[in-house]
């Protein structure tokens, strides 16, 4: 890899960390304490939230007939999501500790926190734990393929891939055997390098 995107990989960090403090200050003013990952609203601003509520008869009401109609196929993923998430828990506990990679921790990609909003009813709390669960589960597992890819075949492909995971610039170059066979070990073990 050459100085330069090592150089680009930095920045990009730098920048990510950067906007996290942003958000970070953001949230603080509407954040009293953090009980063990998880946040509370000031009471303050908890009362002040919830006159932004909506009844969930009128929720109903008011919603387009074909979102209605649409949400039991939604819903129907739920099934596959569960399946898939007791996959990945079989799936990186027989084959990582064989490997030697560190296993992803599911609790740092499923973060169930919307549904303290006090201005959400009933359905927007399920609506908000289904996308959660989904994304989250999503993010889980490209990081537990993330990993098995950087183990199994970290090079990188011929032609531009969208969102590449974090792992993937480290990656050996597309046609470039002599580094592969040279640092694949190597790379093997890099996950303490990389934040894990």
């Amino acid at each position: 890899m050459t100085h330069r995107i090592d150089e680009l990989i930095v920045k990009i960090k730098e920048l990510e960390e950067e906007m996290e403090i942003e958000f970070q200050r953001k949230r603080e003013d509407l954040l009293t304490s953090i009980d063990r990952k998880r946040f509370r609203l000031s009471e303050e601003v908890a009362l002040q939230q919830r006159r932004f509520r909506q009844g969930v008869v009128r929720f109903l009401i008011e919603a387009r007939l074909l979102n209605i109609l649409t949400a039991p196929l939604i819903y129907s993923g739920f099934l596959v999501f569960v399946l898939l998430d007791l996959l990945i828990f079989v799936y990186q506990g027989i084959c990582f500790p064989v490997y030697g990679i560190p296993k992803a921790k599911r609790s740092d990609y499923l973060v169930f926190d919307r549904v303290d909003l006090p201005y959400l009813n009933a359905i927007e709390k399920f609506n908000c734990f289904y996308c959660s669960y989904a994304n989250g589960l999503a993010a889980y597992f490209r990081e537990v393929a993330a990993r098995t890819e950087q183990y199994w075949c970290p090079i990188k492909h011929a032609r531009r891939i969208m969102a590449a995971h974090d792992r993937y610039p480290r990656f050996f170059e597309y046609g470039d055997g002599e580094s592969y066979r040279k640092g694949l070990e190597r790379l093997r073990k890099e996950y303490e390098k990389q934040g894990i």
